[in-house]
């Protein structure tokens, strides 16, 4: 009878250790999780860094007439009044694209 009791005891705790590294909710499934957890955390450090960054040329845009100025100069090529812009072919600029120019 008690060799009975100590199989039936044993074929349980197997059943129990399977369920516990392969069931549902197991550590198998824990691990993927974590892996999951640890890819998306990087994801969410890339966009938080991001949008700080967006955030802070969003306050330099509110506040001062130089970041506008940049982005005028930069985005879409202007040039004040009292400037002389030299257009030079083939000459890199110091961001290494090719289309050159310099305002002086």
């Amino acid at each position: 009878m008690l060799k009975w009791l100590a199989i039936v005891l044993m074929g349980l705790f197997v059943l129990l250790q399977y369920s516990l590294w392969f069931g549902e909710g197991g550590l198998r499934e824990l691990a993927h999780i974590r892996g999951r957890t640890d890819a998306l955390a990087a994801e969410n450090a890339i966009s938080l860094a991001n949008n700080q960054r967006l955030a802070a040329e969003v306050v330099d845009l509110k506040n001062g007439l130089d970041a506008i100025d940049e982005r005028a100069r930069s985005d879409i090529g202007m040039v004040r009044e009292d400037e002389q812009f030299f257009w030079v072919p083939d000459v890199e600029t110091r961001d290494g694209s090719s289309s050159a120019g310099g305002v002086q």
